[in-house]
């Protein structure tokens, strides 16, 4: 019996094959493609290798921290705004709707989503900019949630002996940047393990470098990251009284529309319209155009706005204060602090040996809850949550 349903299970696995190869669209990056950098034996069973990466990260402890990482919001306790969790389970909905549309990997797609921001630090964007800075001054170069969260997934996870997870899957996942605007996205499609890392590399030391996925399946994601995010936002500023609605730009909302639902709706059908049975993920010039006006009007009148950094200055002293704590328990080999017992404990030999002591402590801080992050602060230095 068991012999007989590993058979049929083979089987099926073939059929699945035989059914993408058929169904998807010629631009497509079919399952039997995937590329692991050490190769395993039956390493997904029947399982075809995208969907088994989605597994993968779906049951790391790094994806379990999503559920109380900022987004844009912190310290602020409200049960209806955006926490990096939902962002990422919104990423990966409206990515396969424009994926099923194109004909694209769909697995492809929800793995690369549900990892794309697993790197991000505790208070989101500021956050990252403080633990860059304190990175920076020691020696390892600036801080980048992308590149983290190809560290995680490759280097942290399981204690150090990673997820080993597809080169399509970690290219889509640093190469998401959803910050920068592209109208139109073109796959680069040959790169290789190699070429991957001598791009992580080159990434570290210009991180202004412009990366591009080397899947049409990596361009959507990176393309649904912007749709996601920027109406979810503008509801969240509204709910907080951080923004009026009558106050979005009359020429954006005429052609996106002025509630997130129809916001999303609107760029999805736009890039569906623009990108079908073509070598690229693209929006029309106009929704183009409204898109980045949208996005620069965010910045000022939400992502920068005084009200909602009151405790920037707070924050940053904190992570300072950890970052220092945590170099001299390194240093003076304090086993009973946290960043052995909670972090370096079993940890996995090579990962001790690869990485300076600020590196594992941009690793440990990086990796923390937001709680988490506060709890390990004396109490008196903690700022308050504020409830709306």
């Amino acid at each position: 019996m068991a012999q007989f349903n590993t058979n049929t299970l083979d089987m099926l696995r073939g059929a699945l094959d035989e059914r993408e190869a058929a169904y998807l669209s010629p631009v497509a990056t079919l399952s039997h493609r995937a590329q692991r950098r050490r190769p395993e034996r039956n390493p997904g069973g029947y399982r075809q290798e995208f969907s088994l990466d989605a597994d993968r990260i779906l049951h790391s402890l790094a994806y379990t921290r999503y559920i109380d990482k900022t987004q844009v919001f912190y310290l602020i306790k409200n049960d209806h705004i955006t926490h990096r969790v939902l962002h990422v389970q919104l990423v990966s909905k409206i990515a396969r709707t424009i994926g099923r549309f194109l004909g694209l990997n769909e697995d492809l797609i929800e793995a690369i989503a549900l990892g794309h921001d697993i790197g991000h630090t505790p208070f989101g964007h500021d956050g990252e900019q403080f633990l860059s800075a304190l990175c920076e001054a020691n020696g390892i170069g600036a801080f980048q949630h992308n590149l983290q969260s190809v560290q995680f997934l490759d280097r942290v996870e399981r204690k150090g002996r990673g997820w080993n997870l597809c080169l399509q899957t970690l290219d889509g996942i640093v190469c998401h940047d959803g910050e920068v605007h592209n109208q139109l996205l073109k796959a680069e499609w040959d790169k290789t393990f190699t070429t991957f890392d001598q791009m992580m590399r080159a990434k570290k030391e210009q991180p202004k470098l412009a990366l591009t996925p080397m899947t049409l399946e990596g361009c959507v994601v990176r393309m649904a990251d912007t749709i996601s995010y920027i109406g979810r936002d503008i509801e969240d500023a509204i709910r907080l009284g951080v923004l009026r609605r009558d106050e979005l730009p009359a020429k954006v909302v005429k052609v996106l529309g002025y509630t997130n639902g129809t916001i999303v709706y609107n760029l999805v059908t736009d890039i569906i319209a623009n990108s079908y049975r073509q070598p690229h993920v693209a929006f029309s010039s106009e929704v183009s155009l409204a898109l980045k006006a949208l996005k620069e009007f965010n910045l000022k009148r939400i992502y920068m706005n005084p009200i909602i950094k009151k405790h920037t200055d707070k924050i940053k002293r904190l992570f300072e204060l950890l970052f220092n704590r945590y170099m001299n328990d390194i240093e003076r080999g304090h086993e009973d602090s946290v960043i052995f017992l909670g972090f370096l404990k079993d940890m996995d030999d090579q990962y001790v040996k690869e990485h300076s002591p600020a590196e594992v402590v941009r690793d440990f801080i990086a990796g923390m809850t937001d709680q988490y992050f506060l709890q390990q602060c004396p109490a008196e230095l903690r700022p308050q949550v504020e409830v709306r």
